[in-house]
């Protein structure tokens, strides 16, 4: 029987596109149920895939700490999150939730 060999996913190595980048984003912000540390995570998708030294770079933060708030460890401040979103040249955005009737 011949032997399988796996690699681990890595979804950084998939998001190409600022349009692929938003996708994942948009699609992680509705799986996480208000599971801060899992959007940090996504974020840190993102950042790997442009660069993580550029994005700290953009951002006014060291790579260390950028690595380490975006590790999904934990859940980075409000700021570290507004400043990743615009150094990954990405907008954040309200949408009003239609009530159940």
């Amino acid at each position: 029987m011949a032997k399988t060999t796996t690699t681990k996913y890595d979804v950084a190595e998939h998001l190409r596109t600022p349009e692929e980048m938003v996708a994942y984003l948009e699609a992680c912000l509705e799986e996480a149920d208000g599971d801060a540390a899992f959007i940090a995570k996504a974020l840190g998708d993102i950042a790997r895939a442009k660069g993580m030294t550029q994005v700290a770079r953009d951002a006014g933060l060291s790579r260390e700490s950028l690595y380490k708030a975006l590790s999904g460890e934990r859940s980075p401040g409000f700021d570290t999150i507004l400043k990743v979103v615009r150094a990954l040249g990405l907008k954040l955005h309200a949408e009003a939730v239609r009530a159940n009737c």
